[in-house]
């Protein structure tokens, strides 16, 4: 066996064994994105009882709960029971693997400058990841967790039109800790990251100096959990409050309605009852002004707390530098709040001017989980993107006349929108300096 042959086989191994190993993790990841589709919904507890076949309940061994492999050594069906399983299984692990282990492909295996299939995809590649996946992994595992959790809320929405705030927190948490822990690395490695123009990091940040929005940032983080405080505690009304007594008389009332005009007419009543809990009977709610109103309540201290936060941090720091870590820390922050507030704002304004629910408040914490992991600016290009989405959706559904849902949600939207901008970012700021008449793309950090 000749040296280069070797040389070779070491090369495809180093390059190739990460691939399948975060293909792996991706499969595992959407093994456990499938058990929370099923028992979030329906309140049951995630990590117990194990897993069992829906149908005969019976316990299943670690060779069915291989991801992808089971189902297909099974042939679709229980191996007790015979009965079919859902292929949807397998379809989400394979979707979330091949999610995680195309992320790892594009950034760390991709090189620049080189084309397949007409496309460079090295320009896919952040400026932070070419430093390596050694030095930048805190960052990488924060945007698989986020993908497997937008999998997770888009299959749930699209069954449930709700989203679990479960699968909101949980990338917001590990943002709060990885993005923090890859600023330890900087001086072990060196790293030295393109500078953007709110600072020089993974997400964007604050100048180095902008003690203002640290203070901002805190303090309206602050005043979000003082308002969970008061709503707990009923000093704040909690929104929508009344909405179940209010759609149990509504339907209540219609199938009253239904029942005299059958009776007049001799006819029986066959059309369909009002079913509870579903966008046609959100929309109906002729409250959402007043529900409004109080969630500016709800925003007040948070609105006050930044606003002097910003102006106390800035008299305070002077000067000085912000350290890196603060920095950081802030950067998730103000991704989070943005995020958040892009939609929350869209959802007052469109419920005030329309006089219905605009948009649903799991929306508001799904934008604020991107942006807490990419940053404030990818959250409002998300949020765009988003909408660009459902147009499609809408026009391809009415060009093919396919069966629609009877309201889209919006937060598969959110989550598509959120892949676009994490992998065509370099060609939305190509756009964007075209658009603008720039000589080249336009910078976002």
């Amino acid at each position: 066996m000749s040296d280069d042959f070797k040389m070779h086989m070491y090369g495809f191994v180093v390059t190739w064994l990460p691939v399948v190993w975060v293909f792996a993790v991706g499969a595992c990841v959407g093994s456990l994105v499938n058990v929370l589709v099923y028992r979030l919904p329906k309140g049951l507890p995630v990590i117990v009882p194990s897993s069992r076949c829906p149908k005969c309940d019976t316990k299943l061994t670690f060779r069915e709960n291989i991801p992808i492999l089971g189902w297909l050594m099974l042939r679709g069906k229980c191996r007790f029971c015979k009965m079919p399983i859902s292929p949807e299984y397998p379809i989400v692990e394979t979707i979330v693997a091949v999610l995680f282990a195309a992320t790892y492909l594009l950034w760390y295996v991709a090189i620049p400058n080189q084309t397949w299939l007409g496309v460079e995809w090295g320009a896919v590649k952040p400026e932070w990841a070419k430093n390596g996946v050694m030095e930048t992994w805190p960052a990488f595992a924060v945007l698989l967790i986020l993908l497997g959790s937008l999998v997770a809320m888009t299959i749930v929405d699209l069954k449930t039109y709700t989203i679990p705030l479960v699968l909101t927190w949980v990338p917001v948490g590990v943002a709060l800790i990885l993005h923090p822990v890859n600023t330890l690395l900087v001086d072990e490695f060196g790293l030295g990251y393109s500078a953007g123009t709110l600072g020089n990091w993974i997400i964007a940040i604050p100048e180095p100096g902008g003690w203002w929005w640290v203070g901002a940032s805190g303090g309206a983080v602050i005043g979000l959990v003082i308002a969970n405080v008061l709503v707990s505690t009923g000093a704040i009304g909690r929104s929508f409050a009344d909405y179940e007594e209010w759609e149990a008389k509504a339907i209540a009332e219609e199938k009253a309605k239904r029942a005299a005009e059958a009776g007049e007419s001799g006819e029986s009543a066959e059309a369909e009852d009002p079913q509870a809990d579903t966008p046609e009977m959100w929309v109906m709610y002729p409250h959402a002004r007043r529900e409004m109103v109080r969630e500016l309540a709800f925003l007040a201290p948070a609105a006050a707390l930044g606003w002097g936060g910003g102006i106390l941090a800035d008299r305070l720091g002077g000067a000085a530098d912000v350290p890196l870590l603060l920095l950081v820390l802030t950067g998730v922050a103000m991704g989070y709040l943005i995020g958040g507030a892009v939609v929350w704002g869209v959802r007052i304004f469109g419920s005030f001017v329309f006089g219905k629910e605009a948009m649903g408040l799991g929306d508001v914490h799904v934008l604020a989980a991107i942006g807490a992991c990419m940053g404030w600016p990818d959250a409002v290009l998300t949020f765009f993107a988003a909408v660009l989405v459902g147009l499609v959706m809408a026009v391809v559904g009415m060009v093919t006349k396919a069966k629609m849902a009877r309201m889209m949600a919006f937060g598969p939207c959110l989550a598509i929108g959120a892949v676009v901008v994490l992998f065509g970012k370099p060609w939305i700021e190509a756009g964007l300096g075209a658009l603008m008449h720039r000589g080249g793309p336009f910078n976002l950090p």
